[in-house]
C-alpha cells in the first residue's frame, strides 16, 4: 500500500509540459493588458503632473503678510520691550515703528539658531529666544505689521557740541581712515533703502552706539561691511554719528540739540551768576 502511495504521490505531483502553442496564446493575451497598463500609468502621471507643479508652486511662494495677525503677535511677544507699534520708550531696544519689513525679517531670522546646532548669525540671549519661537508666517507678519506703524516719537540728538563732528562723519564719512559717508546708503534723512539698508532716523542714540560698538568690537557678525566701517571708528566718533542720527528727521537737514543740553549764551551765564551772587 505504501508503495502504491508513493507512486500515486509521485503521478500527481508531474505537471504538464506546456506547449508552445499555449505559450504564444498567453503571450498573445498578456500583451495589450501589459500595455494598457503602461497607457493608465502614464496618463495618471500627465494628470498629476500639474497638481504636483502647482503643489511646490505654492511650498516656494512667498508668505503673503497678514497685518492683523501681526498686530496680535506683537502684543504677546513684541510690546513689553518695542511698545505696541514700535515706538519704543527704552533707549536700549530700537524702534521699529516704519522700519523696513525685509530689514525686520532679516534681522528675526539672523537671531534664530539653525537646526544643526550652530550659533545664530545675530547674537542674543533674549532675542534669540524671542525668534525662535515664531513660526516663518509669524515674522512675515511681525515684520509687515512694524513696517506699517508711524514712527510717532523719535528720538533726538542731545549733545550740541557733537552735531558738527556728526554731521560731518554722517554726510562726508571720515576720508582718511576709509569709512564712508553713512548718506550713501542710509540716505541723506536716514530712511535707508528696502531690502538693503534700514531706516536710521530717529532711532535712540544709545541703541545706535551699541550696535557700532558691536560691529567693532565681532560681538555682531551679521553685516560684514558694517563690521568694516566700525573697526576704523573711535568711540568719540561713533558717539558723535550716533547722537546725529537721533536727530534726523524725514525732511533731512541738521539736528538740533534738546535746548536743555545746548550750550548757553554768555549773557544767560552772566544772569545766573547775578542771581545766585543775590541770593
Amino acid at each position: 500500500m505504501a508503495a502504491q502511495l508513493g507512486v500515486q504521490d509521485a503521478c500527481d505531483c508531474r505537471k504538464p509540459a506546456a506547449s508552445a502553442g499555449m505559450t504564444a496564446w498567453v503571450g498573445r493575451w498578456l500583451q495589450p493588458r501589459a500595455l494598457a497598463g503602461v497607457a493608465t500609468a502614464v496618463a495618471l502621471g500627465i494628470m498629476a503632473g500639474p497638481a504636483l507643479a502647482e503643489e511646490a508652486a505654492k511650498d516656494d511662494a512667498p508668505l503673503k503678510p497678514d497685518l492683523a495677525a501681526g498686530q496680535e503677535t506683537v502684543e504677546d511677544v513684541c510690546a513689553a520691550c518695542h511698545g505696541a507699534d514700535g515706538n519704543s520708550t527704552i533707549s536700549a531696544n530700537p524702534k521699529l515703528a516704519g522700519q523696513h519689513a525685509e530689514y525686520i525679517r532679516k534681522q528675526l531670522q539672523d537671531f534664530t539658531p539653525p537646526e544643526d546646532g550652530k550659533p545664530a548669525k545675530r547674537a542674543s540671549a533674549v532675542m534669540g529666544a524671542f525668534a525662535s519661537s515664531l513660526e516663518p508666517q509669524d515674522i512675515v507678519n511681525v515684520s509687515a505689521y512694524f513696517a506699517a506703524q508711524k514712527l510717532t516719537a523719535p528720538a533726538a540728538a542731545s549733545n550740541a557740541e557733537l552735531v558738527e563732528l556728526g554731521q560731518s562723519i554722517y554726510r562726508a564719512g571720515i576720508a582718511a581712515k576709509g569709512v564712508p559717508a553713512c548718506a550713501a546708503c542710509h540716505g541723506p534723512a536716514g530712511d535707508g533703502m528696502p531690502a538693503q539698508y534700514p531706516q536710521l532716523r530717529g532711532q535712540f542714540a544709545e541703541y545706535t552706539t551699541a550696535q557700532l560698538v558691536a560691529f567693532r568690537d565681532g560681538a555682531r557678525k551679521n553685516n560684514h561691511p558694517m563690521a568694516e566701517i566700525a573697526l576704523r571708528m573711535t568711540d568719540p566718533e561713533i558717539k558723535a554719528v550716533a547722537d546725529y542720527i537721533a536727530g534726523l528727521r524725514p525732511e533731512g537737514g541738521t539736528p538740533e540739540a534738546k535746548p536743555a543740553d545746548a550750550p548757553k549764551p554768555e549773557a544767560d551765564k552772566k544772569d545766573e551768576a547775578n542771581k545766585e551772587a543775590d541770593e
